[in-house]
């Protein structure tokens, strides 16, 4: 039987060293416009900022020229790209869960 192996991120992004902040989110391949990579943050009132990152949630840094966006659905927020990123790019959000 062969087992399936776990992937904390979904294979079209990795994590590296961002000139921007620590460790940054960045694509591995095309990521086209309008690709959701899943889910980033879930609500929970029990952690803080009352909100549990995922792996994918927790390296993705801030920037006013951003190209990825929330999507909020339900207790759920998922990370949708909204402009075309290249290879080796670095995935960014405009910040409006937290203060930046």
């Amino acid at each position: 039987m062969e087992k399936d192996n776990y992937r904390p991120l979904p294979q079209e992004v990795t994590i590296k060293n961002s000139s921007i902040e620590g460790l940054g989110l960045f694509s591995t391949q095309i990521i086209a416009s309008g690709t959701n990579l899943g889910v980033s943050h879930v609500e929970n009132s029990d952690f803080e900022d009352n909100r549990i990152r995922t792996p994918l949630g927790g390296f993705i840094n801030h920037s006013e020229n951003s190209n990825a966006e929330l999507i909020q659905i339900g207790e759920y927020y998922y990370l949708l790209i909204n402009k075309d990123v290249m290879p080796d790019e670095e995935i960014l959000l405009t910040y409006t869960l937290y203060d930046v």
